[in-house]
């Protein structure tokens, strides 16, 4: 019943067929099934491979790619996936970080941490587990409270290119935007980031005032030189994925390459499939 009416209500059926085919039988290659969404997880591919693409225009070597929120590790997981086939496109190295607790979420704050949805000890993880399951990601354990206080200065991580944010609460969140702060050398001038929290159904019902996007917009409020945007280019496209609307990027306006020239003279933006990975 569920995939009749998925079918049904489906805009794109003969598409949504033609990439679990594709999914099902390994079928082409991984940059061809990234760019028609026929991957696990293509919201994550999407943003590495983005990221990528910007710190090789500006001729980075290497980036960091963030999660906050691993819970049983399948986006790790998935990101360590994306990121071995990213860099054999791209030539980028790519670092990966996981920020928990370890311990599932704790009690929310109040009303904007939504406890309607959430409560206290959900997604606990299985440490030892995931650590024998991880290949390359390290995992950060620890309240964000505390580990986002000394993360950088030990770590000192290349800089981020691409941020997942599923800490469900406002509060995580928050903390977790706050360290947006800690200066031009750990960012690339532009960030992809997904926000999972911030588009749901009759029963989430995300609003501006809680959870993640009531974070989003407080950070924008207080900050003048970073802000968070919606990814316009995505939400204007004829066919619109659901994942769209949970990406955004943050602009560092005062970052030093924010206005380094990485365009050519017939070329507005970028578009994922190019053979042409180089420097223009």
């Amino acid at each position: 019943m569920h995939n009749l009416r998925s079918l049904i209500f489906d805009p794109t059926p003969l598409k949504t067929l033609a990439k679990k085919i594709i999914k099902k039988f390994h079928l082409g290659t991984y940059e061809q099934c990234l760019r028609i969404g026929a991957v696990d997880r293509p919201h994550y591919g999407y943003c590495v491979f983005q990221a990528c693409q910007l710190a090789k225009r500006l001729d980075y070597k290497r980036i960091s790619i963030l999660e906050y929120g691993v819970a049983g590790g399948n986006g790790l997981m998935n990101l360590e996936y994306h990121s071995q086939e990213i860099e054999k496109l791209l030539g980028v190295e790519i670092e990966i970080y996981g920020f928990d607790s370890g311990k599932g979420l704790p009690k929310p704050i109040d009303y904007r941490d939504l406890p309607y949805l959430f409560r206290e000890n959900f997604y606990e993880m299985d440490i030892q587990k995931l650590e024998g399951r991880l290949k390359r990601a390290k995992l950060i354990l620890g309240d964000i409270k505390d580990t986002s206080m000394d993360f950088f200065e030990r770590i000192n991580p290349p800089p981020i290119g691409a941020v997942f944010y599923d800490f469900d609460f406002y509060s995580s969140t928050i903390t977790a935007l706050n360290m947006l702060d800690s200066g031009e050398k750990y960012f690339l001038p532009r960030m992809f980031c997904y926000f999972d929290d911030t588009v749901g159904s009759e029963i989430q019902l995300y609003n501006d005032y809680t959870g993640e996007r009531l974070a989003i917009n407080e950070f924008n409020q207080t900050h003048s030189d970073i802000k968070i945007s919606p990814a316009y280019h995505l939400l204007a496209k004829r066919i619109i994925e659901p994942w769209y609307h949970r990406i955004w990027i943050s602009h560092f306006f005062k970052h030093s390459d924010y206005n380094k020239f990485i365009s050519a003279e017939d070329e507005h933006y970028f578009k994922l499939g190019s053979k042409d990975y180089s420097a223009k």
